[in-house]
């Protein structure tokens, strides 16, 4: 019997979060994990469940209609809820959690109520610049993921030229370093002790860490046995020079 009913992985963008939710999906035991409240929009969750939007009920009756779709979705009757949030719809979406739920007396007790006991999973860069070149591409080409074989998985853009850009990689850091410490002060704030994992280690080694995962939600480990990494690393060449291009510019070693 596993640990806990749900996980949240609490991450930013290019952290290797769309892999780590292709692994966990991959296993048949841990659920869907995704994200499913990412736009700070109770219209847009509307519209991502395909649900209707009825006026006459109250937000709390819409906001446990929304729910309900996002744990069945999130489960995919494994038993086990998998949820990723982004650090730019955290605030949004544990407002609304405290409106769903409104007695317990902290966002942690709110989690519980809504998704059972919660494993939360902190998922971060250690290099921002790397994070941040990441980014300032996908922003640029339109290509956000990509299979191993090649198959674009996401874009979001019709195909452009990426152009080096010292000051967007500039505030891409910083916007990665805030979003470490906000995650941090409220892992704290709740007395939280998340199961830590870097997109270096589990780009190294993905296997391994998705059965250390398993192994933390009291999941058969050997369920990583056989599951093969569906997304390829986007980085090349040219995130290479950019990378070392601003090091040098900005005086980091």
């Amino acid at each position: 019997m596993s640990k806990y009913d749900s996980y949240v992985i609490c991450t930013s963008p290019r952290s290797g979060s769309t892999l780590l939710c292709k692994l966990l999906a991959a296993t048949g035991v841990s659920g869907n994990p995704g994200s499913y409240f990412h736009r700070p929009s109770i219209s847009e969750w509307l519209a991502y469940f395909d649900l209707p939007s009825e006026a006459a009920t109250s937000e709390r009756e819409t906001l446990a209609t929304i729910f309900r779709a996002a744990i069945a979705k999130g489960s995919l009757n494994t038993g086990m809820f998998g949820l990723r949030l982004q650090r730019h719809s955290f605030d949004f979406f544990v407002q609304k959690l405290a409106v769903l739920h409104p007695e317990p007396a902290s966002d942690l007790k709110r989690f519980e109520a809504a998704f059972g006991r919660t494993l939360f999973i902190y998922l971060t860069r250690l290099d921002k610049i790397e994070q941040a070149v990441s980014i300032a591409r996908a922003e640029q080409t339109g290509l956000w993921h990509m299979a191993p074989d090649g198959t674009e998985l996401e874009r979001l853009a019709p195909s452009s030229k990426a152009g080096y850009n010292a000051e967007e990689i500039r505030t891409y850091c910083d916007r990665f370093t805030s979003d470490d410490l906000d995650w941090r002060d409220w892992f704290k704030s709740q007395r939280i002790e998340p199961l830590q994992i870097t997109y270096e280690t589990l780009s190294s080694n993905p296997i391994e860490t998705l059965r250390e995962i398993l192994g933390e939600l009291g999941l058969n480990r050997d369920a990583a046995n056989g599951v093969i990494s569906g997304v390829a690393k986007l980085a090349d060449e040219t995130s290479r020079d950019w990378v070392a291009r601003f090091r040098a510019e900005c005086g980091f070693a």
